[in-house]
């Protein structure tokens, strides 16, 4: 070091203590005044490079990185954190080369084999993904990430029993379970026990694994509490088996309770295997009501012969694989436009909301979006229409749950592990849920291209006679 060591030093420590309590911003002026004081501050270098890519400072943090390196090219955490950096950026050879000099540097340090494994594993290397999460597992059998990426990787093959072993490391839940005062069903009997299943997840994930509540209700539980998202509330009254349902935002009165559980961990207890997954469709179903006054609206949009055809192009953007998952914009599928016979809803709600009101020329869309209030709503809409079409999101769960046919626009990077591998149907909805998938990563022209073909097909037989009531 150089100037001031032990100044530098002292900030150094500063900043870390500053880290550790959440303080990016004072921790970054920590870091940079080391720095400033000691150029050759190596280990500076690299934790100011760390919070620069956590503020959305790739490039500065890179530089820092490299830095670091340029100092001290042994220190492997600075190759480990360029490694996420340079994936990030979907650099894989780069990426691959940080965590292999990591390795180098501490061959036992399971974290680099756990991130080695998601590079493998998201580039389509499966088996050496696979190596290495159990490389990482063997050196440190309770690293809960190896696991958890592991039990994804085995899903997606649809070598369930494992899979849902190794899921089991994810800890989404753990806020929720400080709260419930009672133990976590671990697959014990439930006759004449009550039982709680509590929120996990996305939309989506409450809506697929929900489905559990009836099987463990017909097993003996005597009775059985459901918590999820506002906007499922109404929705999920409809499901068999449930005896309370309460929203997350809402006061909830004290229950006597045997047991809890996460959602996604009764597919586990429940011993499913991709041969018996409790598929009896439908499992939702829409309101009278509701279905009836929904279907006063889109009648009035269409002629009684059109294909009625919902729309979701857009998911939630703090998901971590939206860019991905999501269509970039509207235009994308305009060509689904040229087709008679067909008339467009949107179902698209927040992100998209304001393209469905003026969609491009071409393609002629109902915005229905403004007007739903929850997924009950959304149930009656679709449960009017002749087919949705969408991205990977709650409104794909909500067609197969309901039974309703459903087309499922698919990524080609980092394709969720509930789609399996290579399959064009889900065996979690069979006989309404047809996936297509791009060939390659961001091509969504392709698939929309195999779409429209596919739509031609499907209208054929549907537009000779009055289909709606």
């Amino acid at each position: 070091m150089s100037k001031s060591p032990t100044a530098a030093k002292a900030l150094f420590l500063e900043g870390n203590r500053h880290m550790s309590a959440g303080d990016t911003h004072a921790a970054v002026r920590c870091f940079q005044k080391a720095i400033e004081l000691a150029p050759d501050f190596a280990e500076a270098h690299t934790n100011l490079g760390m919070l620069l890519d956590q503020e959305g400072m790739p490039a500065e943090a890179e530089r820092h990185y490299r830095q670091s390196i340029s100092l001290n090219s042994g220190y492997a955490q600075t190759y480990m954190n360029l490694g996420v950096l340079l994936f990030g950026q979907r650099r894989f050879q780069e990426a691959e080369a940080a965590y292999r000099r990591a390795l180098d540097l501490t061959p036992e340090a399971a974290a680099a084999w756990s991130n080695l494994g998601a590079l493998k594993a998201y580039t389509k290397q499966e088996r050496e993904a696979e190596q290495c999460y159990r490389r990482a597992l063997a050196i440190d059998p309770d690293d809960r990430k190896a696991s958890f990426n592991l039990g994804c990787l085995l899903l997606r093959q649809g070598r369930f029993e494992e899979g849902w072993h190794c899921f089991e490391a994810r800890d989404w839940y753990a806020r929720l379970e400080k709260l419930i005062p009672c133990p976590r069903w671990r697959g014990e009997p439930l006759k004449g026990r009550s039982l709680l299943i509590g929120l996990e997840a996305g939309h989506g994930d409450m809506i697929q694994f929900c489905r559990y509540a009836p099987l463990l209700k017909a097993s003996g539980a005597s009775r059985i509490t459901l918590i999820c998202h506002p906007a499922l509330k109404t929705l999920f009254k409809t499901l068999d088996g449930v005896d309370d349902v309460f929203a997350v935002d809402e006061d909830i009165p004290a229950l006597d309770l045997d047991f809890w559980t996460p959602p996604l961990s009764m597919p586990y207890y429940c011993r499913t295997r991709l041969d018996s997954i409790p598929a009896d469709l439908p499992y939702l179903r829409p309101d009278k009501e509701l279905r009836r006054r929904w279907e006063a609206v889109l009648s009035k949009e269409c002629a009684p012969t059109d294909l009625r055809i919902g729309l979701t192009w857009k998911g939630n953007p703090r998901f971590e694989n939206d860019a991905e998952r999501s269509l970039p914009h509207l235009e994308i599928l305009k060509p689904l436009g040229g087709i008679a016979g067909v008339r467009f809803f949107s179902l698209q709600k927040g992100q998209g909301e304001k393209e469905a009101a003026s969609p491009p020329a071409g393609l002629e869309l109902v915005n229905l979006g403004p007007r739903i209030a929850d997924f009950a709503d959304a149930a009656a809409i679709a449960a009017n229409l002749d087919l949705l079409i969408c991205v990977d999101t709650a409104m794909a769960h909500l067609a197969g749950a309901l039974g309703k046919p459903c087309w499922v626009l698919l990524p080609d990077y980092m394709t969720d592990w509930r789609w399996l591998k290579g399959r064009i149907d889900s065996p979690w909805y069979p006989r309404v849920m047809r996936l297509f998938r791009q060939n390659s990563m961001g091509d969504w022209s392709a698939v929309i291209r195999e779409v429209n073909r596919a739509l031609q097909n499907f209208i054929r037989p549907s537009t000779t006679t009055n289909r709606h009531h």
